[in-house]
């Protein structure tokens, strides 16, 4: 096989030397080598290599344009549809960065109480590092699918599309955006509760409610987003993200720990009816299932270099290796230290020295800013892509107009409803629920039997069907939970609540 760079919109060479034109006889591999493919009908549904194709809506308005990636190898692989986001530039231990900024911020603190307490140590360490190993498989699997048809699906609902057609294009969007906007609205709650905590620390005045807190949190997101114009620009805070996440992570376990050998008989019994205690394992699930899914594997993944999957499994080794150890350890002192009473933001439960539990708090909000970009990248890339000038950098007058305007309204809208519903723990069970069990579990092995199950043995296919029911049981039943919560809570507590 003759082999050649392909540029721009791309000529590409096949045996022999034939000149193709277009995107039509081409793909590249993980391993850099170039397989030719039928033709390539990029706006239908046609079957390429046994793997079904075609995107349900090619290009950008139908008109087919795309972006391609850049790579140190110079192989470029055709992306799915077009995006004014760079793609292909992130080394994986950057990629790896952006993980563990996304799935190591301030929620981590709340696992004590939302996981631990409601299932008891030997049922919860069972289902938490079960979980991390379920969770890095099913992503590994997702990662596999990325250049599915010999282009780059840089969007989940891309790749949906790609497999089943229009209406699941949307059906992904519609839940994908859903969830990363209730995760969102969790994280600038939890904002809220650092800045007020902090606020605290010094002064015995209670005249700022939380409302107010979440507020000046909302205002701080909204600057970050204006002036991070993408996923590519965060690398430099997603490294500052990860000592963040280290200074609350050690400082919780430390005082936990001290706290812990200075504490008398600890309650670990699981409160509540028999009927409280079933939901509250149920929720505990898709708490578990949150903490190690971002549902947004396909768009990280899209920044990521050449070849995609190897260093996306790198970048995945690094996060449920290097990024998980430090939140288990919290997780498994802060419900030792604190048992059932421990509070789902661990760090009002600290009893330490004031200026260090400050610290941590402070840590804890700026670390939140990083992560809610990460969450709300998706978003972000939608709106650009549709409302910016293609021809335009990240900082023309017309770019940064969009930025302000677009996501200045994202950030506000989810401010009001953060303020108006201060209950983050409800918000971090429905994000599980809602998103990780089907867009991280279930789709998954779905697609996966789609593109490459033709050939399995009837084990495998008994394996990945079970998954497929499984993960539909158990989106069920955590969205009762999640639900049950969120209306439990709102009675309770009025509007605007200050928590």
């Amino acid at each position: 096989m003759v082999g050649t760079k392909v540029s721009g919109a791309a000529m590409t060479f096949c045996e022999g030397g034939d000149e193709l034109t277009g995107f039509q006889k081409m793909a590249v591999v993980d391993q850099g080598v170039k397989q030719p493919l039928p033709s390539l009908n990029v706006g239908g549904g046609n079957v390429q290599n046994g793997q079904l194709g075609g995107d349900p809506e090619a290009g950008h308005g139908g008109g087919g344009h795309y972006h391609h990636e850049g790579s140190k190898s110079g192989w470029s692989v055709p992306v799915s549809r077009e995006t004014v986001h760079r793609v292909g530039q992130d080394s994986w231990w950057e990629v790896g960065f952006h993980f563990i900024a996304a799935l190591n911020n301030a929620f981590i603190l709340g696992y004590p109480a939302l996981i631990m307490a409601y299932l008891g140590f030997a049922t919860g360490s069972l289902c938490l590092i079960g979980g991390g190993v379920i969770s890095f498989y099913n992503n590994c699997l997702l990662g596999s699918l990325h250049e599915t048809g010999g282009k780059r699906h840089i969007r989940y609902r891309d790749l949906a599309g790609h497999i089943y057609g229009r209406g699941m294009y949307r059906a992904t969007w519609f839940v994908q955006y859903f969830n990363l906007s209730i995760a969102n609205v969790g994280t600038i709650i939890l904002a809220g509760e650092a800045l007020k905590a902090i606020w605290g620390a010094f002064t015995d005045n209670t005249s700022v409610k939380l409302a107010g807190w979440i507020v000046v949190a909302g205002v701080c997101f909204g600057l970050f987003a204006f002036v991070v114009p993408n996923l590519h620009a965060l690398r430099f805070f997603s490294t500052c993200s990860l000592f963040l996440s280290l200074i609350y992570t050690c400082i919780a376990i430390g005082v936990a720990f001290s706290d812990g050998l200075k504490a008398g008989p600890r309650d670990y019994s699981l409160k509540g009816t028999k009927a409280d205690r079933t939901f509250n394992a149920i929720g505990a699930l898709a708490t578990i299932a949150f903490a190690y899914n971002t549902g947004i594997l396909p768009e990280m993944q899209a920044t990521i270099r050449q070849p995609t999957t190897t260093n996306i499994y790198k970048a995945l080794g690094m996060q449920f290796t290097v990024g998980t150890f430090p939140f288990l350890v919290l997780t498994f002192v802060g419900y030792w230290a604190y048992g059932n009473t421990a509070n789902p933001y661990l760090l009002l439960s600290l009893g330490g020295p004031k200026s260090l539990v400050t610290v941590a708090n402070a840590a804890a909000f700026l670390q939140a800013i990083v992560s809610l970009h990460i969450y709300a990248t998706p978003m972000y890339e939608f709106m650009d892509t549709h409302f910016a000038r293609k021809d335009q950098g990240d900082w023309s007058a017309h770019s940064m107009l969009v930025r302000l305007i677009t996501r200045g309204t994202y950030i506000t809208i989810s401010t009001f409803l953060g303020a108006l519903l201060p209950f983050f723990g409800d918000f971090i069970t429905l994000t599980g629920a809602m998103a990780a069990f089907p867009l991280e579990s279930g789709i998954i092995h779905h697609m996966y039997l789609k593109v490459k199950g033709k050939g399995f043995s009837t084990w495998r296919l008994t394996w990945h069907w079970c998954i497929v029911v499984l993960s539909g049981v158990l989106t069920v039943a955590t969205c009762a939970a999640a639900v049950r919560y969120i209306i439990s809570d709102s009675i309770y507590y009025h509007a605007f609540a200050d928590l």
